[in-house]
């Protein structure tokens, strides 16, 4: 591996790095946009395709539901494949892992692009989410190793920003390829992005767990390391109150279309500014998170005002849903909405780095259970907030409200914030995980 290629020095929150050279600094900027391309990816792969799902009925003569299936494959693929990545990343070292992954989800993309039914496309695309996980959950064990308390938690806040960045534009790109092409030309292009990260990743991604710390057995060996995690009742309060702000995430993303546009009559282009802004409050407040919150308040004091932030809007749409504040028009409801994506990007890198505080020796398996149980709660939410029909609102803010109060009881009740420092002292020195 070249020199100019070596990992950022580790940082905790009681050690003051040196001021970094130059070359440091750029090769500390390359990680970084790795790491954000490795987590933005999986995103992209899902939501670039979105526009061309009409296009995907008719050519290959499915139904509407079928070729959701599609989407569906992906999502349960990025959700159990982080369980298998995550511990085979504490035995053999993060690169291994993540290049095979990364490989496979080439071939898989690959293959997307030329699938002659739609039986085939869905049997791809769960190939595609399974082996995309392996970014996601790498990205977050790789950051771990890297990073300590304090800058930990900044660089997942950037990591954010990167992240943030691509549910939003993604839909666009695909729009704007689909206007030189067809359906299978957003694979294409998805397979051509891919190759240009596997080759980053090759080239300039150190491998950022030593032999020494790298753990031996096989399957048996993981699944007694996550359930030593899950024993844990810090790491798993923090991993269920990230999973559960993250339901609330889904409810929004799987109802706004339909609460914004058919419910307040918004046309869709409004619709389009308002999910642009309120993806700019979410990736702004985790900037904020990063570079002014973090290192002078305590992270449990961060997240515990994001969950507080996320109760309080749900609740503000749950009145205004049934009625309760009488008629209410369209802008104090984008004004509770963006306030709760915004909280999220208060309590969702707080939350993986405090439960991530609580592993050294596992960061695989505990960035696997942290990824897994996000996207499986969230899976199950999103589904709830149409049990209603289409004439109200008021299960979209139901599941957030619900799933802002188990997240605020998961955190009150098992990571017992008003001990933080114990608990920190004890995850970040002590786990043997």
């Amino acid at each position: 591996m070249p020199e100019h290629a070596a990992a950022p020095t580790p940082q905790t929150e009681n050690t003051t790095a040196p001021p970094a050279s130059p070359a440091a600094r750029r090769a500390g900027l390359l990680v970084t946009f790795i790491l954000g391309g490795l987590t933005a990816t999986p995103p992209l792969a899902m939501d670039m395709y979105l526009p061309s799902l009409p296009e995907v009925t008719g050519s290959l003569h499915a139904p509407a539901a079928t070729v959701q299936l599609t989407l569906t494959a992906c999502l349960l693929g990025m959700a159990l494949g982080q369980l298998a990545v995550g511990p085979m990343s504490d035995r053999w070292g993060r690169r291994r892992p993540l290049l095979i992954g990364l490989a496979v989800n080439l071939v898989a993309t690959a293959l997307c692009a030329v699938a002659p039914s739609i039986e085939t496309l869905v049997a791809f695309r769960l190939a595609q989410g399974l082996a995309g996980a392996a970014g996601i959950v790498i990205a977050r064990a790789v950051v771990r190793d890297l990073y300590d308390g304090v800058a930990m938690a900044r660089f997942f806040s950037t990591l954010m920003l990167i992240s943030g960045v691509a549910p939003v534009v993604a839909p666009l790109i695909g729009g704007q390829i689909l206007r030189v092409t067809d359906w299978r030309g957003v694979f294409v292009v998805l397979t051509v992005v891919g190759a240009l990260l596997g080759v980053l990743v090759w080239l300039r991604l150190p491998e950022t767990l030593a032999p020494r710390d790298r753990r031996g057995g096989g399957a048996g060996d993981a699944l007694r390391s996550m359930r030593s995690l899950l024993a844990d009742l810090p790491f798993t309060g923090y991993m269920l109150a990230g999973g559960f702000a993250f339901a609330a995430l889904f409810a929004y993303v799987s109802a706004s279309p339909f609460v914004i546009q058919e419910i307040y009559g918004a046309s869709p282009q409004t619709f389009s500014l308002l999910f642009g802004l309120n993806s700019v409050g979410l990736v702004a407040a985790g900037q904020l998170n990063g570079k002014v919150l973090v290192g002078r308040v305590s992270l449990d004091k961060v997240l515990a005002t994001g969950l507080a932030v996320i109760t309080l809007a749900a609740t503000a749409l749950l009145l205004m849903s049934t009625g309760a504040l009488g008629e209410v028009g369209l802008a104090p409801v984008a004004a509770a909405l963006f306030l709760l994506m915004s909280a999220l990007g208060l309590t969702m890198p707080n939350a993986q780095t405090l439960a991530l505080l609580r592993t050294r020796h596992a960061a695989g398996s505990a960035s696997a259970l942290l990824g897994t149980s996000a996207f499986l709660i969230g899976a199950v939410a999103s589904p709830l907030v149409g049990i209603a029909g289409e004439r109200t609102a008021v299960p979209m803010a139901v599941v957030q409200l619900a799933a802002a109060l188990v997240a605020g009881a998961c955190f009150v009740g098992m990571c017992r914030p008003w001990n933080t420092r114990e608990n920190t002292r004890t995850g970040s020195e002590g786990d043997e995980n």
